[in-house]
């Protein structure tokens, strides 16, 4: 009986250690996010937002270019309850074509004891909340326990992201090592959870830093040929104004951003081949790491083409407007392909791609070294047979 539970303890070892891991890093999360003292950017006018229905149409210009005023019944805030009248511009990106029973957020401000407001925006945060909501619930239905870990795993990228990587960018720490400890650490914990405390899950999490880092490294080291940094984005201006309150590295943003965007993509293939590779030695244990190296790289070469394609499309759909732009105007070649913004896509493309493509490699090899058997030299063989016999 003893002996049953010791085995049974040791099988749960590992599953502790990480319980105790994650325990751990709750709190340096908790304790690096109250270490954080953000500058005020915005002016402290005493404004809010908050959830409200419309009820009633004072003004409607819409159809005339104008704008709305509405009476909107607020259900948040101090002010919860009442009735307020707000000024609505109905432009693209403010403001919402208001009609009776229409959510929106208002702002509210106080100037001299009255209470103004202006519709800010439609209310869609229920409407986003049941997307994600419906994601994770397809997810695991379809997935079972594995679509299960799969979107704990998610959850943690995500905090990972909001409350270890965006604080230590702010505190002024290096934005690729910043970036490197989120992918080690996202990477730790996801495959950990879907494949578990084995080999093939250790063979794909140092796959996955390795592409990632070869994705940043290669990005940043065109960028400096191309003369491209993190001051070169569309938003630099709001960058400086954070980095001017911050201790925030203006110019390295950038490129960490890479090595966060190529992380799935990456993490996908080096699991692949490493789940790959421990079911081929299950179903015939005799392969030597030769052979299984070489089933790692055909499966990986099968992959290379859809990954690439999959993180090149992504970056492009998120340039469709400069694309557009461009195409309309009939830009010249010179013109376009000296621009930032097509340069930058190009590097973040490619330098993911490449770092997916590195991949397939460094995790062929660990697998086949994991794995494999080792090759019996043709004299070892020999004498192995004198001695048997």
């Amino acid at each position: 009986m003893c002996d049953a539970n010791r085995a049974r303890l040791r099988r749960r070892l590992p599953d502790l250690a990480m319980l105790a891991f994650l325990l751990l890093f709750a709190l340096a999360l908790i304790l690096l996010n109250r270490s954080v003292q953000k500058a005020p950017l915005l002016p402290e006018d005493g404004s809010t937002f908050e959830k409200g229905t419309v009820t009633a149409l004072v003004e409607d210009d819409l159809t005339a270019g104008g704008g709305q005023v509405v009476q909107v019944l607020l259900r948040s805030g101090a002010h919860r309850g009442e009735t307020v009248t707000a000024d609505n511009s109905a432009s693209y990106l403010y403001g919402a074509a208001c009609r009776v029973g229409t959510r929106v957020v208002v702002q509210l401000g106080e100037y001299g004891g009255a209470l103004t407001a202006s519709v800010y925006n439609y209310d869609r945060g229920g409407v986003l909340w049941a997307l994600v909501g419906l994601f994770l619930a397809v997810l695991c239905a379809i997935g079972g326990k594995r679509g299960l870990k799969s979107a704990a795993g998610l959850v943690f990228t995500f905090l990972c992201v909001l409350f270890l990587y965006l604080p230590l960018l702010y505190l002024g720490v290096s934005p690729f090592w910043a970036a490197v400890s989120v992918v080690a650490l996202t990477t730790l914990v996801t495959l950990y959870l879907i494949g578990g405390p084995t080999r093939k899950s250790l063979c794909a999490i140092l796959g996955t830093v390795v592409g990632v880092v070869a994705a940043g490294g290669i990005a940043a080291l065109f960028g400096a040929l191309g003369r491209i940094s993190g001051y070169n984005v569309s938003d630099i201006e709001t960058m400086i104004v954070i980095g001017q309150n911050s201790r925030l590295q203006v110019g390295g943003v950038l490129f960490s951003g890479i090595l966060i965007a190529s992380l799935g993509a990456v993490m996908d293939v080096a699991m692949s081949i490493s789940s790959t590779a421990s079911e081929l030695i299950a179903q015939t244990p005799s392969l030597t790491r030769r052979q299984l190296f070489r089933s790692g790289i055909n499966v990986g070469r099968d992959m290379m083409g859809t990954m690439s394609n999959t993180l090149i499309l992504a970056f492009t759909g998120g340039s469709v407007n400069t694309l557009l732009v461009i195409y309309a105007y009939d830009m010249p070649y010179l013109q376009v392909i000296n621009m930032y913004a097509i340069g930058i896509e190009i590097l973040q493309g490619l330098a993911g791609t490449l770092g997916v493509i590195l991949t397939v490699p460094v995790v062929a090899a660990l697998s086949a070294w994991a794995f494999g058997q080792r090759e019996v030299a043709p004299a070892e063989q020999t004498l192995k047979i004198r001695i048997n016999k």
